[in-house]
């Protein structure tokens, strides 16, 4: 006979970035940061800015995951009880569509508690709601269905979201082209690949800004036999 799971898993400590960390990344667009990791980091399309995100400039923090499963929103309530200043609350329905994530309400708590924004891979509702409150949220559009809050969740550690392995302890850096996830053990590199990301970035920005209208020197390309022409 199996007994029955607890409804709640909650991992009460886990690695978290140090503020000089987070700070590295304050002001850094989404792009710089996909650059940083070879392109690749980003969440989900489907998941997209919504009230305060479309308007704030890009938001940084550290990654307090709910792992919630279909339809649930057990683990997002319990989260409230574990943010720290900053935090960014990561909801993971399982890319259930059919439920709300989240409302104005349980958004509005989590920027009393010290949130610094929510990302979901399922719809939120109460837009007029989400968009008084303030805080910076993305999610995959809107659903006014409630969603349960019987379990079972899991809060402090990793879930994937939006074709991501997301970890608390994570940096997410989200803006109005979406969110990024930066693994907690590639915070330090990809903090140094920014540099080079960003002298490369505002060389190339001064030299369109300055006339550039191409990037390729095709009769270079066709002498090293790397374009054949045909008609």
């Amino acid at each position: 006979m199996i007994e029955e799971p607890p409804i709640l898993r909650i991992r009460r400590s886990f690695p978290r970035p140090t503020a000089a960390q987070i700070d590295a990344f304050r002001g850094v667009p989404t792009g710089f940061v996909c650059d940083a990791m070879n392109g690749a980091g980003s969440l989900d399309t489907r998941i997209a800015p919504v009230g305060a995100a479309l308007t704030s400039g890009p938001i940084v923090g550290t990654a307090l995951v709910a792992d919630n499963g279909p339809a649930e929103i057990l683990a997002t309530i319990a989260a409230l009880e574990f943010i720290q200043a900053g935090d960014i609350v990561v909801a993971a329905l399982h890319g259930y569509q059919g439920t709300s994530a989240s409302g104005d309400l349980l958004l509005g708590m989590m920027k009393n508690a010290g949130a610094a924004g929510f990302v979901t891979d399922a719809p939120m509702r109460d837009i007029e709601g989400i968009e008084e409150v303030g805080l910076p949220a993305w999610c995959t559009g809107l659903n006014p269905n409630s969603p349960y809050s019987k379990g079972p969740g899991t809060v402090g550690d990793a879930a994937a979201v939006g074709g991501q392995r997301v970890g608390s302890g994570d940096i997410i850096v989200a803006d109005r082209n979406g969110v990024v996830v930066v693994p907690f053990d590639k915070i330090d590199a990809t903090i140094t690949a920014l540099q080079g990301v960003k002298a490369a970035e505002a060389d190339l920005e001064a030299k369109v800004k300055g006339g550039l209208a191409k990037l390729f020197d095709l009769d270079a390309m066709e002498a090293e036999g790397k374009i054949a022409y045909f008609d």
